[in-house]
Formats: C-alpha cells, sequence, structure tokens
C-alpha cells in the first residue's frame, strides 16, 4: 500500500472551479424557477444540463474541459461532494419525518409502493423484453438486461422528492408524509432487486438464500438502527451536551453519526443515502436534540449541497446520443412505459388497496415519478456492469431527468383538486399558529430538586402533573437534577430514582451533582441546551427583599433559558388543572403564559378563562378612551381563544374593568373556582432583588390555587 497522496493539483483546481459554477448558476435558475412559480429544483437541475454536455459544453469544448470532469480521479472528486449533497438531503427529510403521522397512513404508503412497484417492475419487463438489440451491451444477456430495466423503473428518487415537496411547502402535509414513506418502501424494494440483478449479471447464480440474503440485511440494518442506532444517539446526546462545551457540538456530531451510518448502509451493498435518511428519522424523534440544530442542517444544505447535487445530476445528460431519430423514439417509449406504469400502479394501489379518493390517488403517482438522480446510479451500475450500452444509458437518465422535472407542475396541478381532511387542516392551523413559538420550542426541561424534603411532595406532583400535561402535547425530556454535598451522591441518586415515579411523562433522566453551592451547579446545567428551567417555591423566606426564596429569585433572574417557578401547595397529590385562568394585557409574555396554559390543558380541563383586565382612567374619564380599551382588550383575549380552540382546548375569554387589576383576577379566581393561575413576565437580570411587580406579587401572595410563573426572556 502506497503513501496517502492528495489528488493532483489541476483536478483539485477544477473541482473547485466546477463547484463554484456549479453552485452559482444552480442558486442563480432556482431563483428564477421561484419566480415562474415552480419550485427550486426545477432550475438546480436544469443549471447541470445546461452547464453540461447537452448544451454550453457540447458547443463550447473549451469551457467544457473546465465545468465536466475529464478524468476518472476529476469524476470521483466531483461525485463525493454530489453524494455528501445526498446524504444531507436525506438527513433533514429523516429529521422532517413524523413517524406518528406515518404510522396513521402506513397502509396508503404500502398500498402506493406496492402498486407502484409492481406495475412498474412488469411493464418495465416487458418493455425490456421488446426492446431492439442494438440496445444492449451483451444481446445473449437478455433476461438480465430486462430485469435490470424493470428494477429501473421501479425506483423513486427520494432526494429529489424531498425537496420538491419542501419547495412545494408540502412536506408536513399528511400526503407529502405518505409520499416519503412509500418512496423509502420504492427504494428499499429496489436496491434489493438491484443486488439480485447486478448478481446475475456478475454470473453468480441466484438462489432463494441469496435473495433472502438481500432481504435480510435491509430488515437487519432497520432493527439494528431502531435499537441499537436509537440507542447509540440517546447516549451520544447525553455525552456530548454535558461533556462537551465547544461551539456547534450537537452539529458535528449529527454529522459524524449521519456519514457513519451511511458508511454501515454502503458496508451492506445498499446506499449511503438509506442510512443518511434513518440516521435522521432517529435524531427526529429526539426531543433534546435543539431546534437550531435543525435550521444550521436546513440551512447548509438548502444553501450549498443541495443545489450542488442536483446541478450535478444535470451534468451527467448527454442529449447528443438522443438526437438520432431511432433512440429518441426509443426514449419517448420509455418516458411513457416508466411515467404510466408508476401513475398508474400508485393510482391503484391508493384506490383499490387503501380506499383513497381520486385525485389524492392521482397525486401520489405525480410525486413519486421523479426517478432523479438515484435512476442515474443506477444506469451507472448497470454501464459498469456492462448490462446497459452507451444509448441506453443516455436514455434512462433522460427518463430520470424528464420525469423529475415533470413531477413539481404534475404534482400542483393534482393537489389543487385534493381536499385536505379537517383534521389536517386542523394540525396545519395549529402548526401555523405557533411558528415560532417559545412554548412549542421546549423540549429539554432541567427540574432541580432538594434530596431530603419531604414537604416538597405536593409541589412535585404539581409540578409532574404540569410536565405531564406538557409533555402529551410535545416530546419532552425532563432531567432531575439534585446537588448533593460532597461524599453525598449515593443518597441523592436513591432519593431521585423515588421522585421520578412521579413524573410518567416521557423520558426522565436523573442527574446528581456535588457542590458547595447549589445555585452555580443549577445555572452549569441550565446552560447545557437546556429549553426551560423548572422551579419550586412552596415556602417563602420572610425576607422582605426575597420574593420566593433566594435562590430561586436569583435563578430566575440569571437563567440562560425560560424559567417557569410552582407556587403549589403542599396537599396537592390528588390536584388536577380543571380550570386554569390566563391574565393577560396583550404583551408577548402574557401570550406565552396563555400557551403554556394550553399546553397544560388536557381532555378532562374544563376551560381555559383568558382574561383582560381594562383599568380605567384614574380620572373618571371613561367615554372614548374605555372604549378603545375594552376593544383592544376583546381582540387580544379572542387572538389566544382561537389559538387555544386550535388545540383542542376549551377556551372562555373575559374582558372586565377595575381599578384594580389584581383584584378583578383574585375574584375570577375564587368565583370561577379556578385551580391553576398562569402569569406571564419578563425580568431580566439587573438588580439584586427580582421584582415582578406589585400585582404579579399580590397574586402570588393571596391566591388560593396554584400559580405558574412563566418569566419568557
Amino acid at each position: 500500500m502506497g503513501p496517502f497522496t492528495s489528488a493532483p493539483h489541476e483536478d483539485v483546481l477544477l473541482l473547485l472551479v466546477q463547484v463554484s459554477v456549479l453552485l452559482l448558476t444552480a442558486r442563480g435558475l432556482g431563483e428564477v424557477a421561484l419566480r415562474l412559480g415552480q419550485p427550486a429544483v426545477v432550475g438546480e437541475i436544469l443549471a447541470g444540463i445546461l452547464l453540461g454536455p447537452s448544451v454550453l459544453s457540447g458547443f463550447a469544448p473549451a469551457v467544457g474541459a473546465w465545468l465536466v470532469p475529464q478524468t476518472p480521479t476529476q469524476g470521483y472528486l466531483l461525485e463525493v461532494v454530489s453524494l455528501v449533497g445526498a446524504m444531507f438531503l436525506l438527513l433533514i427529510t429523516g429529521l422532517e419525518m413524523d413517524l406518528a403521522l406515518v404510522r396513521q397512513h402506513a397502509r396508503t404508503a404500502l398500498s402506493v409502493s406496492a402498486g407502484g412497484v409492481t406495475v412498474c417492475f412488469a411493464s418495465g419487463f416487458v418493455l425490456g423484453q421488446n426492446l431492439p438489440d442494438w440496445l444492449l451491451a451483451d444481446p445473449s444477456e437478455r433476461l438480465v438486461f430486462s430485469l435490470f430495466v424493470a428494477t429501473a423503473m421501479s425506483i423513486s428518487a427520494i432526494p429529489v422528492i424531498a425537496k420538491v415537496l419542501m419547495d412545494l411547502e408540502l412536506m408536513r402535509r399528511d400526503i407529502g408524509q405518505t409520499i416519503i414513506a412509500a418512496g423509502m418502501c420504492d427504494d428499499t424494494i429496489g436496491w434489493i432487486l438491484l443486488s439480485i440483478v447486478a448478481g446475475l449479471a456478475s454470473g453468480q447464480a441466484v438462489t432463494a438464500g441469496t435473495i433472502l440474503q438481500a432481504v435480510g440485511s435491509v430488515l437487519a440494518f432497520m432493527l439494528l438502527s431502531f435499537t441499537v442506532g436509537r440507542w447509540l444517539v440517546k447516549r451520544a446526546l447525553d455525552f456530548v451536551q454535558d461533556e462537551v462545551t465547544s461551539r456547534d457540538r450537537l452539529l458535528t456530531m449529527v454529522v459524524a453519526l449521519t456519514f457513519a451510518w451511511g458508511a454501515l448502509t454502503q458496508a451492506l451493498a445498499l446506499e449511503a443515502v438509506l442510512g443518511a435518511f434513518v440516521m435522521g428519522m432517529l435524531f427526529g424523534q429526539m426531543p433534546r436534540l435543539p431546534a437550531d440544530v435543525h435550521e444550521k442542517l436546513g440551512s447548509i444544505t438548502l444553501a450549498v449541497f443541495a443545489p450542488i447535487f442536483f446541478a450535478v445530476a444535470g451534468l451527467k445528460v448527454d442529449l447528443g446520443h438522443l438526437l438520432e431519430p431511432r433512440v429518441f423514439a426509443v426514449a419517448v417509449v420509455v418516458v411513457l412505459v416508466a411515467s404510466g406504469g408508476k401513475i398508474l400502479g400508485t393510482y391503484l394501489g391508493a384506490r383499490v388497496l387503501a380506499g383513497r379518493d381520486h385525485w389524492t390517488s392521482l397525486s401520489f403517482g405525480a410525486g413519486l415519478n421523479a426517478r432523479g438522480a438515484m435512476e442515474i446510479i443506477i444506469a451507472s451500475i448497470g454501464l459498469s456492469l456492462g448490462i446497459l450500452g452507451q444509448d441506453m444509458f443516455s436514455i434512462i437518465v433522460l427518463m430520470a431527468m424528464v420525469t423529475s422535472l415533470m413531477a413539481p407542475p404534475a404534482l400542483r396541478w393534482v393537489l389543487r383538486r385534493v381536499q385536505p381532511a379537517e383534521d389536517e387542516l386542523r394540525r396545519l392551523q395549529r402548526e401555523a399558529l405557533f411558528a415560532g413559538s417559545r412554548v412549542a420550542a421546549v423540549h429539554r426541561v432541567l427540574l432541580p430538586v432538594r434530596p431530603g424534603r419531604g414537604g416538597d411532595s405536593g409541589l412535585q406532583s404539581v409540578e409532574a402533573r404540569v410536565l405531564e400535561q406538557m409533555g402529551a402535547r410535545t416530546p419532552l425530556s425532563v432531567t432531575l437534577l439534585a446537588v448533593a454535598a460532597p461524599g453525598g451522591r449515593a443518597e441523592s441518586a436513591a432519593f431521585l430514582e423515588t421522585r421520578a415515579g412521579v413524573f410518567k411523562q416521557g423520558e426522565v433522566l436523573c442527574k446528581v451533582v456535588e457542590g458547595e453551592t447549589p445555585v452555580d451547579a443549577i445555572l452549569g446545567e441550565a446552560r447545557k441546551d437546556y429549553d426551560l428551567l423548572v422551579l419550586g417555591a412552596s415556602d417563602r423566606e420572610r425576607r422582605s427583599e426575597v420574593l420566593f426564596t433566594s435562590v430561586v429569585d436569583y435563578l430566575v433572574r440569571s437563567a440562560p433559558c425560560m424559567t417557569m417557578v410552582v407556587k403549589g401547595h403542599e396537599d396537592a397529590s390528588s390536584w388536577s388543572p380543571c380550570r386554569i385562568l390566563v391574565p393577560t394585557n396583550g404583551k408577548s409574555a402574557s401570550r406565552v403564559a396563555a400557551e403554556i396554559a394550553f399546553a397544560i390543558a388536557s381532555p378532562t380541563t374544563e376551560e381555559v378563562v383568558v382574561l383582560n383586565v381594562v383599568a380605567p382612567s384614574r380620572t373618571g374619564v371613561r367615554g372614548d378612551r374605555l372604549d378603545r380599551q375594552l376593544g383592544m382588550g376583546y381582540q387580544v383575549v379572542e387572538e389566544l381563544s382561537r389559538l387555544g380552540e386550535s388545540l383542542g382546548v376549551r377556551t372562555r375569554h373575559d374582558v372586565r374593568v377595575g381599578t384594580e387589576p389584581e383584584d378583578v383576577i383574585l375574584e375570577v379566581a375564587d368565583r370561577s373556582g379556578i385551580d391553576l393561575i398562569v402569569l406571564g413576565t419578563a425580568v431580566r437580570a439587573g438588580s439584586e432583588r427580582l421584582f415582578l411587580g406589585g400585582r404579579v406579587e399580590r397574586i402570588l401572595h393571596e391566591a388560593r390555587c396554584p400559580v405558574l410563573v412563566v418569566n419568557a426572556v
């Protein structure tokens, strides 16, 4: 084995020129496509076609020498960049997958995939049996050729489909999730078939054992991913969030594990993009992964790597081979058979097997018809194995590009006639209302617990119930933190284990930190990517300068994330928030409090009362000014009521007039039998005393029910 060396200087220079020109052209034409009402992926693919041998490089060979790889090494270098783009695109597609939503539509996805693959494989095989001999690399291997064509017809291009769905803002639609799920089934079956055909082409005997081996490798990989892989992702998240402090550490971990899983699928004779997609799904199920990691991955992918990937796919197309009439005629037939087989097969699968309506069934074929770069990869494999001749290779590549360019307008046209179900409309409305919501982004919660304090049991029942209700609407990972004195780790760990049983929502982690100053330990832990710090305040110090306790006050002022202080009662073992009151003044802090209240509400919650108190001028002047204040008050509470109703929460809004708003709030709480008051504040560090305002402090001290104070800074 020779020493490790870099690529030749000339090849590296060409790579840099190619990446620069492809990226700029793809982004430019993507922008043009968007302005023309088409998805950006259309312009990105066309960028490669226009720069490649079909147009610019064909008419100006001197320019083409800089844009199209001329040697195997140059091709390998550009292909690696393209592969990275495909893996990043499949990673963010996996992150966007809602497995609960996919499970709801599993029958449809499997039916669509089964119909599409069956009809495409059958029609492709018949086509392969009847194509002229001059298209075969070896006319004596007609059976292998026909099986290969059938396999090529069956597959879909998940990267292209995913990009189209993102461009059309369909990824969160039920139909978008179903198309992606069906596409993954198509590709899984396609790669199994390809491994069998490749074995035939290389002279291997294809037996039931070899087929089972191909199927088993896929099943084993999926089983490994959702057992060992899921455990690995959890442990990696724990370690990196707790022990590593460098910038963008989680981004590095996600990318590293994505490439590792891609290497695993490559080693199993599958494709690296499958590993990237599965790793995306695994991380997508981890509520502790911060939203900014998703955003950074999306920016890197959609701004840089995905445009290069699609431009490289277009660069491989050489339309010159297709100008000969007989080749062009065959190409038209191949495109028609491929498109017709996919549309007919998916339609029958959705309509007959899954019982979907006409237009919805048709939309699956419109989306899954895109073959894209996956088809080009398969065609390249067929060319290298000696199954395809150059003309048939170009025909399949053209089919891949034409079907990819057909998918966006066809999908857009069909979906105009698809009526979303009521449940889907409510879900989409809810997601739109919560876009950018601070509360919807809460996934990782830190709850400090004081070991050995029996009096806290009631309070922790309130906290546990609140977090349990929040976790029912969005996945939460709750970390119970105990700060133990030196040598007290074991006792604190045992105490946490007993406390953990109170918290019945998803993931509960117990952590003990030894230290003399609890405040520093809690703040140090809170800086590790937590979204919410929950603090208990059952007892109040009698010093006038302290609102809750000195520790809680300091933590609220200094916490790096949103805080929620729970002021409960000792006897709260059977407490349940049946009636919740949210006072609001229209500011962002009170909106966050309302979102917390809606997140806490459950189907058994009788109602959430959104209250606005208008304080008239002390001069006694009422008139138009009071009317304007009342109008604004109703506007505020009605907006929040719509938000609650979109979540299925029974919501009642009320606007009252009172010179002392806190008197009105306390009166409403008493007369309406309120079980919980949620208050929103926006306090920043700046003084040694936590001051929330006289009204908030009076409600805290005089309310007869538990009170949550949410500091939304």
